[in-house]
Parts: C-alpha cells; sequence; structure tokens
C-alpha cells in the first residue's frame, strides 16, 4: 500500500511537470492567439469559460480586461510574487507577448462569471456591511468605493463579486502581511485593521454576488 501511494504521488508529480512544461512550450509560441491560449492552457486551471473550481485558481470569467492585463504582465515581469502566483504563474507567463495578454484578458471578461450559492447568512450580512460601509471604528473604508456597488470593478480595479471565498481571503492576508503585490499599496492600509473573520466575512458575501 505504502508502495502504491508513494507511486501515485511521484505520478502526479511528473503528470503536473509535463503539463507545465508543455503550458510553457505553448505560451512560447508567438503564432498562439490569446483565444487558444484561454481554452488550452489557462482553461486547465481557471476552466474553459474561467469559472475555476479550486479556489486556489482564481476565477477569470466577467473580470476587468485592464486588471486582467496589468497582472499578467506582474506574472510575465516576475513583479508579484505571492507564493501561488510564482509557483503557478512565473512560468506560464514568461513568454506571453503584450498582444497575447491583450486577447487573453479580452476573451476572460468577456465570460460570464457564475457565484456561489448563498452561505452563511450571519457572515453575509456583516460581510455586506463591511462591503457597503467600510469599519468607521478602524477608519476602514468601504470596498464599494473602488470596486463598485455590485463588486463588478472598475478599470484596474478587479471584480471581486463572485469569486471563490479561500481566494479572497488569501489575497486579504497577502495584501496584509506581506509584501508580495507591490501594486497593493492601498490595499495594505485598507486591511491592517481588518480581522481573520471581517475578512471571511466580506469574501463569503463577495462570493454569492
Amino acid at each position: 500500500m505504502k508502495k502504491m501511494m508513494i507511486g501515485l504521488v511521484l505520478g502526479s508529480a511528473i503528470f503536473i511537470a509535463g503539463c507545465t512544461t508543455a503550458s510553457e512550450r505553448k505560451t512560447a509560441d508567438e503564432q498562439v492567439t490569446g483565444k487558444q491560449l484561454a481554452q488550452q492552457v489557462c482553461s486547465l486551471c481557471h476552466g474553459v469559460d474561467g469559472n475555476s473550481i479550486n479556489p486556489i485558481f482564481p476565477k477569470l470569467a466577467g473580470q476587468q480586461s485592464v486588471y486582467l492585463v496589468h497582472q499578467l504582465k506582474e506574472f510575465r515581469d516576475h513583479h508579484r510574487s505571492d507564493p501561488d502566483g510564482y509557483k503557478y504563474m512565473w512560468g506560464i507567463a514568461r513568454y506571453l507577448t503584450n498582444q497575447q495578454i491583450t486577447e487573453l484578458a479580452t476573451y476572460f471578461s468577456q465570460q460570464k462569471n457564475i457565484p456561489a450559492p448563498k452561505g452563511n447568512a450571519e457572515l453575509e450580512a456583516q460581510g455586506k456591511l463591511i462591503f457597503t460601509e467600510g469599519i468607521p471604528a478602524k477608519n476602514t473604508p468601504a470596498c464599494a468605493t473602488c470596486h463598485g456597488p455590485y463588486g463588478s470593478g472598475n478599470g484596474i480595479f478587479p471584480r471581486i463579486a463572485g469569486q471563490h471565498t479561500k481566494y479572497i481571503e488569501k489575497q486579504l492576508s497577502i495584501f496584509k502581511d506581506t509584501d508580495d503585490r507591490p501594486d497593493g499599496t492601498v490595499m495594505k492600509v485598507i486591511t491592517h485593521h481588518i480581522t481573520p473573520v471581517e475578512a471571511r466575512a466580506v469574501a463569503t458575501y463577495l462570493s454569492s454576488l
């Protein structure tokens, strides 16, 4: 049994490494369009329509194209170094051309986001209050100020509505506790006083929008 488990683990590692290598070769081909990359490479983690299943990988469906362009360039140029970004995106994005990045962003921005089912009602109510009104006692502004009243985003401010709860929580933690996302100076200030419970409340509310 132990040998079987070791074999499965090694086999999975080899498979993932092979997929990563193949994906990097695909992105290195400048003749491949952004739409082709989205459907043949990005879809492995983010889904063909940008609605990923695994919360490690963010949903890209309906995301602001300006934001996607910026983030892909951040990965390509090794400016964004959060652990999952470094692990999954640096290699794949390293060969992307500006044209491919623009086409990828356009493709995913045009897909329809599928929100999660409603979750804990009490948490959602708390999260909605923080999203719409902020936390005045901590001088924390409302998320809606930048991300819009429905969390749809605006240009460089990303869509956060319909995003995975765990992904939002992780990113809030990264902004608060690290410097792995250097373009997140504003978010670092905003998240400074937010507790894990408050972060989960906001994330729970947003995931079902």
